[in-house]
C-alpha cells in the first residue's frame, strides 16, 4: 500500500498547477460520495465499491506514478483523478437509467451465454459501460472544464475493465484540450484498471461494514473470504506482492487465480503504456507470499 505521505500526492499536485481545476474535482467528490454507496442497494454483499475504494485506487495510483507525477500536467491529473472517484458509478444506477442505457450498449452473444442473467448480474458484468453512461448524462451537473475532460473521463472509466487501450480512436496519446495542452489517455486508463485491479486486500472486504456470518449469497462470501485472506500488498519497482493466509486450501485456490487475472491485467496495462506511451509501468510480476 501506499504511504501517507504519498497518498494525496495527485491532489496536491493539481491544486498546485490550477486552482478551477483542483476545485472542480473536489466538488465532484462532494455529489458523489453519496451517489457511490447506491451500489449497495444492487449489490448488499458486495464488497467495497464506495468512495473508500475510489481513495484506495487514487492512492495506489499515486504510487505506480511516483516519480512520473511531475510529467502529468494539470489535465491529466484531473481526468485521472475524476477517473477514480467517476470508475464505479455505474454499480448504483436508477432502474431507469439502467433500461435507457442497456439499449445503448453492444452487449455481444452475453445474453446467449447467459440465458438467465438478472438485471444486477447485467450490470455487474457491464458496469464500466453503463458508468460510462451514467456520466455522459449527467455530465451538465458535474461541470466539466470542456467536451475533451468529458470524454477522458468518460473513456478511462470505461476502461478500467474490458475495453481495448491500445485502440488509437478510443485511446489517443495526445487528447487535445481547448488551451492547447493533451492528455495522455492510455497511461491514465491503464493506471486506473491496475489501481483497481490491485485492491484485493482484507481491507477491501466488508469487515467495517458487514458480519461475515449475516452473508447469505455463497459466491459472495467466498470473495469476502478471499479478501480476507490476502492481509497485504507490498508494491516494489519489480512487483506486486500479495501477503497471503494459505491455510485454507479452497480459498488458496481462489487466490492462485485472482493472482492469475491479476498478471494478465498487469501485462495488458503494461504493454498499452510501455509501447505507446512516454511513461512508464516498472512492475511485471505479481507474487504471493504465505505469512
Amino acid at each position: 500500500m501506499s504511504d501517507d505521505a504519498n497518498s494525496f500526492a495527485l491532489e496536491f499536485r493539481l491544486r498546485e498547477l490550477d486552482r478551477d481545476l483542483h476545485k472542480r474535482f473536489t466538488d465532484c467528490v462532494f455529489v458523489l460520495q453519496r451517489i457511490l454507496s447506491n451500489y449497495k442497494l444492487l449489490f448488499p454483499e458486495y464488497t467495497d465499491h464506495s468512495e473508500l475504494h475510489s481513495i484506495t485506487v487514487i492512492q495506489f495510483c499515486n504510487t505506480l506514478i511516483g516519480e512520473q507525477l511531475n510529467r502529468l500536467n494539470k489535465h491529466e491529473i484531473y481526468v485521472l483523478l475524476s477517473g477514480c472517484y467517476f470508475h464505479d458509478t455505474g454499480m448504483g444506477i436508477t432502474r431507469k437509467d439502467f433500461e435507457a442505457f442497456s439499449r445503448e450498449i453492444d452487449f455481444g452473444d452475453y445474453f446467449e451465454k447467459h440465458p438467465n442473467v438478472t438485471a444486477a448480474e447485467q450490470i455487474r458484468d457491464f458496469h464500466n459501460e453503463y458508468s460510462g453512461r451514467f456520466i455522459r448524462k449527467y455530465a451538465e451537473l458535474f461541470e466539466f472544464p470542456s467536451k475533451a475532460h468529458l470524454e477522458a473521463v468518460i473513456q478511462i472509466s470505461r476502461g478500467h475493465r474490458k475495453t481495448d487501450l491500445k485502440d488509437e480512436s478510443i485511446y489517443p496519446i495526445n487528447l487535445p484540450t481547448p488551451d492547447g495542452g493533451s492528455i495522455c489517455l492510455p497511461y491514465l486508463a491503464a493506471l486506473l484498471r491496475l489501481a483497481d485491479e490491485i485492491d484485493v486486500t482484507a481491507d477491501r472486504s466488508s469487515k467495517l461494514l458487514y458480519d461475515l456470518e449475516a452473508i447469505t449469497d455463497e459466491h459472495q462470501l467466498f470473495e469476502h473470504k478471499r479478501h480476507r485472506a490476502v492481509r497485504d500488498l507490498i508494491i516494489s519497482k519489480d512487483a506486486f506482492t500479495l501477503l497471503i493466509d494459505d491455510s485454507d486450501p479452497v480459498i488458496l485456490g481462489m487466490i492462485r487465480r485472482m493472482a492469475e487475472k491479476m498478471q494478465w491485467t498487469l501485462d495488458t496495462c503494461r504493454d498499452a503504456v510501455n509501447g505507446r506511451t512516454p511513461f512508464e509501468i516498472t512492475q511485471s510480476r505479481i507474487v504471493l507470499c504465505p505469512v
